[in-house]
């Protein structure tokens, strides 16, 4: 395989799922970068070009929500929500602010795999979202 690994961002509080996560990915062939909190996936997103974002929903400093109507409004993001919340919701909330999966934990690899590969072969979404 001759193409760069594809970037994902993983925004998990979790150490040890952040972690399981990380490894992973990994081993499947993804570079991947672990950020704990908003704040921290921020400056992430900002340093770094990325091809999917992987974020928890309830996070220590807001939320996967706020985290991606803030980087949306910036660039386009293609991203997935993880959570342990998934009532119909937080499901309906995750898609209106453009998440475009909406995965539930504990995650199933296979669902999880599919939901990365979905989100990379889908167009980048056009301009920032208003």
């Amino acid at each position: 395989m001759d193409r760069e690994p594809y970037r994902i961002i993983v925004v998990e509080d979790h150490a040890s799922t952040a972690e399981a996560l990380r490894k992973f990915l990994t081993t499947i062939g993804y570079k991947v970068y672990i950020a704990p909190d908003i704040a921290s996936a921020r400056g992430l997103a900002k340093a770094i070009e990325f091809d999917v974002l992987l974020s928890d929903l309830r996070l220590p400093d807001g939320t996967g929500w706020d985290l991606m109507e803030e980087l949306s409004a910036m660039k386009p993001v293609r991203a997935i929500a993880i959570s342990g919340h998934n009532t119909d919701v937080d499901v309906e909330k995750s898609r209106k602010v453009g998440f475009l999966d909406h995965i539930a934990k504990p995650l199933v690899a296979e669902q999880l795999t599919a939901a990365i590969e979905r989100a990379i072969k889908k167009p980048r979404p056009t301009g920032a979202r208003h």
